[in-house]
């Protein structure tokens, strides 16, 4: 395996970088303060194609692979993670879902538009009482004709509100049976399907969480992915790909906090000399650079094996395990760096710190990982 970044991937890490400083940084605590989703920004990163880094270019993407995706994560996420979360989930879980299992029908009709970010994407999995227990799953679809009928909802989805499109997964079979869940593509507009409550939260507060609400809700059966009872195998397919997003958030979250830690310790002085000179400052600084580097290394091993298309079940839950909890750590270490100003919102630390927690949860919870590493360790 070679990490070395190629010249292509640094020009696409500038430019996304470039972009970061003069769009978003401006508007971070802004947006934080107020949760505003600022729909308008994702039009724009469409036109840089950081809304389809992974689609092809026939169907409108950029055509990029993990390596570039990563990148651009880590550079959105140094700056901002909830829009960094944002493109995540848009990216890795609607828009990858139709683009692995969609038909080629399916993919011509919305992956340029979701590629554009003329739609944004949200992805239905978790309910209100079953977010690692998808299996018992309460929301359902019953045949009628051409149509299934979907009721129920479902609880913390990206986009609830604000995504033109949905891919559902909703159970069509027996409660517990991994063979009994479906997904499906889900538009906005349709009758029945509506958005709900919003979160109001801890951190990635511009990062629209929300319910998906089914009530009555006639889908054509050409709306299906795949085939009935397909969709939980799709589900841990893509959320593969996933913890690969999400431990790149973590990652630009952990580098985000870290280097303005960096920069405070150099610039802030006491007992006449940078702080940076002190061996407890400078040990917190070699511990967070460590784990830093030791978490990329770990998403870059998954995003080699996921280019490659090999299985990476064990090292993309590794990846993301780790890295999330970096995240943490990174950010609760920055704080103290800064000491009473870090944890004032004049100064960055304390947003990376609040944002760094969801890490650890989204997308499967650290201890879920853990199931996951040891289980295909054991087996």
């Amino acid at each position: 395996m070679n990490f070395k970044q190629e010249e292509s991937e640094a020009m696409i890490s500038q430019m996304v970088r470039d972009f970061a400083e003069k769009e978003i940084r401006p508007h971070v605590m802004h947006w934080d303060e107020e949760q505003i989703f600022p729909k308008e920004l994702f039009r724009a990163m469409g036109e840089l194609g950081l809304m389809g880094v992974l689609v092809p270019s026939a169907y409108g993407g950029a055509g990029l692979g993990y390596y570039e995706y990563i990148s651009c994560l880590v550079e959105i996420s140094k700056v901002c993670g909830s829009i960094g979360l944002s493109v995540a989930a848009h990216n890795s879980l609607c828009t990858n879902h139709i683009l692995e299992f969609g038909n080629e029908e399916q993919k011509q009709k919305y992956l340029p538009k979701l590629a554009s970010g003329e739609w944004i994407g949200a992805w239905g999995l978790t309910e209100a009482n079953t977010g690692s227990d998808a299996m018992r799953m309460k929301c359902t679809a019953v045949k009628d004709g051409e149509y299934w009928v979907i009721n129920g909802a479902k609880n913390w989805i990206t986009h609830g509100i604000s995504g033109e499109v949905a891919v559902v997964l909703v159970r069509t079979g027996d409660l517990l049976d991994s063979h009994g869940i479906t997904a499906f593509i889900v538009e906005r507009n349709t009758p029945g399907f509506s958005g709900g409550k919003k979160e109001n939260k801890l951190g990635m507060r511009a990062s629209e969480t929300a319910e998906l609400i089914f009530e009555d809700c006639r889908i054509h059966e050409s709306q299906m992915l795949g085939k009935v009872g397909e969709g939980f195998s799709q589900a841990m397919k893509i959320l593969d790909g996933g913890r690969i997003s999400i431990g790149a958030l973590s990652l630009g979250i952990a580098k985000g906090a870290y280097e303005a830690a960096v920069q405070y310790s150099k610039e802030r002085e006491q007992f006449g000399k940078p702080i940076s000179q002190f061996q407890a400052i400078a040990f917190k600084i070699a511990d967070m650079r460590t784990d830093i580097e030791a978490a990329e290394l770990l998403l870059l091993q998954a995003a080699h094996l996921k280019n490659s298309k090999r299985k990476l079940t064990k090292e993309s839950a590794m990846a993301k395990y780790y890295a999330s909890e970096v995240a943490v750590r990174v950010s609760t270490e920055a704080v103290q760096i800064f000491g009473g100003y870090g944890y004032t919102k004049d100064f960055p630390v304390e947003k990376f710190y609040r944002d760094s927690k969801l890490c650890t949860i989204g997308e499967g919870t650290s201890e879920i990982q853990k199931i996951v590493i040891s289980r295909e360790i054991l087996k």
